[in-house]
C-alpha cells in the first residue's frame, strides 16, 4: 500500500508543477505584451471616417510609441508617474498621429499634424494656408462621398511645405470649417486636421468645442491645440482591415469582409 501511494503521488506533483508553469508562462506573456505596448508598438482601430481616404473605418494599425519619446500617456491607463516627455522628438508636419484629445486628455484621436509650434494656420474658401502661404493641392478625381453616396466629393493631393504629399477629400469649399480666422499655434503644441476635411472634428473646431459658439471662437483655444505631452505615437502601418460586412459570429463571411489590398500598407 505504501508503494502504491508513492507511485500515485508522483503524477500529482507533476500535475501541480505543470499548472504553476502554465501560470508563469501566461504572466510572462502578459508582462512582455505590456512592455511592447508601452515602449514599442500599440494597436489601434479606426472607428470613424475623419481620416478618409488615408484611413478607413475598420482599419487596424500599429502606432510606434518611440517616435516622439514617452509621456505619461505612453503608460497603461495614463498613470501620472512623470510629466513632460522623455527621449522627446518633435512631430513633423504631415505625420499621422494618435493622441489624447485635449478636451478630456483621455480619448484617443488620430489626425494629421498640419501646424507646428509658432505656425499661423488658416483655411480660406476651403484652401489651406500655412504662415500666409497657400498649400498646393491638385485634383485627382471626382468620386462618391463616403458618408452619402448621392453626393459627390473631390479627391485631391495636398503637398505640405516640407514636401509631404497626401490625399484629402473635399465636398465643398464653403462653411465655417472652410473659412476660419488665423490660428496661432502656441509653443509646445500642434494643430491637427483630418484628411476628410469637411467631416472631421479637429483643431479647427476645437475637437467639438462648444456647439453654442462659433467654430473659430478664441474661447475654445485652450482645447484647440494638442500639447506635445498628449502625443501617443505615429501611425506606421495597417495590419488588418475589414469592411464591416461580417459580424463577429458570422465566421463564414470573414474571408469576404477583409480588405486584403490594405493589409500591411504603410500610413502616409
Amino acid at each position: 500500500m505504501k508503494a502504491n501511494s508513492a507511485r500515485t503521488g508522483i503524477p500529482k506533483r507533476k500535475s501541480s508543477g505543470g499548472v504553476v508553469d502554465t501560470i508563469k508562462t501566461v504572466v510572462y506573456a502578459i508582462l512582455i505584451a505590456l512592455v511592447v505596448r508601452t515602449v514599442a508598438f500599440e494597436p489601434f482601430n479606426i472607428p470613424s471616417g475623419s481620416m478618409i481616404p488615408t484611413l478607413l473605418i475598420g482599419d487596424y494599425l500599429f502606432v510606434s510609441k518611440f517616435s516622439y519619446g514617452y509621456s505619461r500617456y505612453s503608460l497603461p491607463l495614463g498613470l501620472p508617474l512623470f510629466s513632460g516627455r522623455i527621449f522627446a522628438h518633435p512631430a513633423e508636419r504631415g505625420d499621422v498621429v494618435v493622441f489624447k484629445v485635449p478636451t478630456d486628455n483621455a480619448t484617443d484621436f488620430i489626425k494629421r499634424v498640419i501646424g507646428l509650434p509658432g505656425d499661423r494656420i488658416q483655411v480660406r474658401q476651403g484652401e489651406l494656408y500655412i504662415n500666409d502661404q497657400l498649400v498646393a493641392r491638385h485634383k485627382v478625381k471626382d468620386e462618391q462621398c463616403p458618408d452619402n453616396p448621392y453626393d459627390m466629393c473631390v479627391l485631391y493631393i495636398e503637398t505640405l511645405p516640407n514636401g509631404v504629399a497626401h490625399q484629402i477629400l473635399k465636398k465643398t469649399d464653403q462653411g465655417l470649417v472652410n473659412n476660419t480666422r488665423v490660428f496661432n499655434v502656441p509653443e509646445g503644441t500642434y494643430f491637427m486636421m483630418g484628411d476628410n476635411r469637411d467631416n472631421s472634428s479637429d483643431s479647427r473646431v476645437a475637437f467639438g468645442g462648444n456647439p453654442d459658439k462659433p467654430f473659430d471662437s478664441e474661447a475654445n483655444d485652450r482645447i484647440r491645440y494638442v500639447p506635445a505631452e498628449n502625443l501617443i505615437g505615429r501611425a506606421q502601418f495597417i495590419f488588418f482591415s475589414t469592411d464591416g460586412s461580417a459580424r463577429l459570429w458570422e465566421f463564414w463571411k470573414w474571408p469576404f469582409a477583409i480588405r486584403y489590398g490594405r493589409l500591411f500598407h504603410g500610413v502616409h
